[in-house]
């Protein structure tokens, strides 16, 4: 993805749900697939779209209904709101600053949760994609004043609101935030929360890749359900981005990793991977993975050259997904510390190259996250190595 980003103001099996029509026998193009524009009608075909069961509307009524922390940094409180309430307070604030979101999507981990067969099934994040139209920069602005304005609409009454300001709350309860104005349109606003319970709202004109993985690729718009919380017979459509509903449901219940074109994938999706096979997910189609493999780490490399970006990313994605240590250490285990170690300085994109030169095509094979990590530091002591596990 070759648009540029800035930040504002800074540098269930298939038969669990029911398909509105049956599966088409071949695969959607990949353009059908991932792009997105609020101004034109879906390009996904309709094997990718489906109903919601009325047991993934009550699994779904109970995420809305779900109180979320956003916590505030220093002596600010942290907010306890329910997450049905605001994503109706987002939407008010977008609609008062005349910039109306078209519709509001769940997407990620919560998403595929409501729509696991497993109730056990885990997640952290919270995505929400509000589809709208940002022709300008004043568009926006006024989205990043809508989501201020929800803020300190959400603070409690005993704070004095009268004295906060943009930057301040930008300062305390906000995470991250990013604007994409190149090419693809659209921002995107990390909540603060201490425990990894990742709360993101992105704010969607264009965007040519909106999923990494098939598991984490589906979109369920919320609605009805937002309009009448209580309303017992909604009517509530999904879509899977990864163009096959049926195939992306089989992935998520039976645990299995599959993408298309992880090269288009900012980071080539490497860490949420890594992530994946942590939890135990395995590879649907393991004869595919050697080459996508390759063109995952082509991508993190190119979108991360240097071991600054790269720690950076690393942490930022351990501070987004994992709620304390263990878990973390969990995720990397001892390897973590060959990058983070003061003293290694170990450039990764050099890795890659004495990888392939020392092993071929292996070499790519060996470089997930950890094992990347793992093997820098035992390049770091040797010129080359003597052997390896795969």
């Amino acid at each position: 993805m070759k648009s540029t980003s800035s930040h504002y103001g800074a540098s269930s099996s298939a038969s669990s749900i029911s398909s509105t029509t049956s599966s088409s026998s071949s695969a959607p193009t990949v353009s059908s697939v991932v792009t997105f524009d609020v101004r034109q009608a879906s390009k996904l075909p309709a094997s990718a779209t489906a109903v919601l069961t009325a047991s993934q509307i009550e699994r779904l009524r109970s995420v809305l209904s779900e109180t979320v922390e956003i916590h505030g940094r220093g002596n600010f409180p942290t907010l306890d709101v329910q997450l049905h309430e605001l994503i109706i307070c987002v939407r008010e604030k977008l609609f008062k600053v005349g910039c109306p979101a078209g519709h509001v999507k769940m997407n990620g981990g919560a998403a595929s949760y409501v729509l696991a067969t497993e109730d056990s099934f885990p997640y952290s994040d919270l995505d929400l994609i509000f589809p709208m139209s940002l022709e300008t920069d004043e568009d926006f602005d006024k989205v990043r004043a809508a989501v201020f304005q929800a803020l300190v609409e959400l603070m409690p009454s005993t704070i004095n609101k009268d004295k906060i300001c943009a930057e301040t709350l930008k300062d305390i309860y906000i995470r991250k935030m990013v604007k994409v104005s190149d090419g693809d349109r659209w921002s995107l606003f990390s909540l603060h929360n201490d425990f990894g319970r990742c709360i993101e709202l992105k704010f969607v004109d264009t965007m040519r890749r909106q999923f990494e993985f098939s598991v984490d690729s589906f979109q369920i718009t919320l609605d009805e359900l937002l309009d009448d919380i209580d309303d017992n017979e909604p009517v509530l459509r999904v879509e899977s981005m990864y163009g096959d509903m049926s195939e992306a449901l089989r992935h998520l219940n039976e645990r299995l990793i599959d993408t298309r074109h992880p090269e288009e994938i900012r980071g080539g999706g490497l860490l949420k991977y890594c992530h994946l096979l942590i939890r135990g997910f395995r590879l649907a189609a393991p004869q595919r993975w050697r080459k996508l493999q390759a063109y995952m780490c082509s991508r993190f490399f190119i979108d991360f050259p240097d071991l600054g970006s790269q720690q950076m990313k690393l942490m930022a994605y351990l501070d987004n997904h994992f709620g304390n240590e263990i878990e973390r250490l969990e995720f990397f285990g001892p390897r973590l510390k060959c990058l983070l170690s003061p003293g290694i300085r170990v450039d990764l994109s050099v890795l890659i190259s004495r990888l392939t030169s020392v092993w071929g095509d292996l070499g790519c094979t060996l470089v997930t996250c950890g094992e990347c990590l793992l093997l820098a530091n035992m390049l770091s002591q040797r010129s080359r190595p003597t052997g390896a596990s795969g």
